[in-house]
């Protein structure tokens, strides 16, 4: 399994917290769920708009192939943002997860 974080911060004079999640959750997960290896994906925040998105996909391959749907959906999506959001790739080497889903 391998992952790609994408750590970001969120322009709160913009936008809550709460309506950057709901964008994510109505607009771009379902996009991430229609791609090749998906899957699953975890989103952290902190009040003051420090986030994390950290998504899994079955193969390294299909990590990358997603790469273009992110780049797209960040895109679309800037003015969300304080500053470009970074990403990186990884290999899931451990995982232990809580099976809870929080909309």
């Amino acid at each position: 399994m391998f992952s790609r974080v994408t750590l970001l911060e969120i322009d709160t004079v913009r936008a809550t917290v709460e309506e950057a999640v709901g964008v994510f959750w109505e607009h771009v997960l379902p996009g991430l769920r229609e791609q090749d290896g998906y899957e699953g994906v975890v989103v952290l925040a902190t009040a003051e708009g420090k986030g994390m998105i950290v998504s899994f996909w079955e193969t390294a391959d299909a990590a990358a192939a997603a790469a273009s749907f992110a780049t797209e959906a960040l895109e679309r999506y800037v003015t969300l943002f304080r500053s470009p959001p970074g990403r990186e790739q990884y290999e899931v080497v451990l995982s232990e997860l809580p099976g809870v889903v929080v909309p």
